[in-house]
């Protein structure tokens, strides 16, 4: 990869870049008021059951398709594919959690780029027409942004395990090192399940993770609530 992409690449998976991943825990936060979650261990398997059944599954696979798709300038593919993640995410703090940071991830990418498939895009996305899921407008940014396929998938899954352990440290005295320590454990994961997506297509999309859908489902009961998922 050249410097320049992988620079793009480094800047658009940051935990600093304002896609509103900061403010979502994607359930984590039920799970540990609820006692399920309690140390580094159940952390480190919360983020391994949601990168095995969901993240990569289904995201991945989404955001590495919508970048053959923006190569190929085919909007209308992307368009299909954002209505498919759409009907995939039956929690509802969970679709929005990803529509919100898609739109976010969108904002900051037409300032910074003039690429014509990105003002179409965006146009739909204006005009209500496609619900902009963040894994789509991922695919896009790697398609303008000449990111390889395999860099495209790592980085996505590296930068939704990031959220999660940086969500597990506003809600359990864990400490900065055990965090790194999670990420650290979940290396190898994650390069397996960033080969195992490649040759995936839209039609091999599935996610199952049930428990943490109804997580999610019932954050919004809480009494107290830090995150918005």
């Amino acid at each position: 990869m050249a410097a320049k992409a992988f620079l793009r690449l480094l800047q658009f998976s940051d935990g600093l870049f304002p896609a509103g991943g900061y403010a979502h825990s994607f359930g984590l936060e039920t799970c540990v008021q609820s006692g399920q979650i309690k140390s580094v261990e159940d952390v480190a398997s919360f983020l391994r059951a949601y990168l095995e059944a969901s993240a990569a599954p289904t995201d991945a696979v989404a955001a590495l398709r919508a970048r053959k798709a923006a190569r190929a300038n085919d909007l209308p593919f992307c368009l299909r594919l954002d209505e498919m993640l759409d009907a995939l995410k039956p929690a509802a703090e969970l679709r929005e959690a990803s529509r919100q940071m898609g739109r976010q991830t969108l904002r900051v990418l037409k300032e910074l780029s003039a690429d014509a498939f990105v003002a179409s895009f965006a146009a739909k996305v204006e005009s209500e027409a496609t619900p902009c899921h963040h894994p789509v407008v991922f695919g896009i940014v790697a398609a303008v942004s000449g990111w390889p396929p395999h860099e495209t998938a790592s980085a996505f899954l590296y930068s939704t395990s990031a959220m999660i352990v940086g969500a597990s440290l506003r809600l359990l005295p864990l400490g900065q090192l055990a965090g790194q320590r999670i990420l650290w454990g979940a290396g190898a994961l994650t390069a397996s399940l960033s080969e195992s997506v490649q040759s995936k297509t839209e039609e091999d999309v599935w996610s199952f993770t049930p428990e943490l859908e109804i997580a999610a489902m019932r954050h919004e009961s809480l009494d107290a609530r830090l995150f918005r998922s």
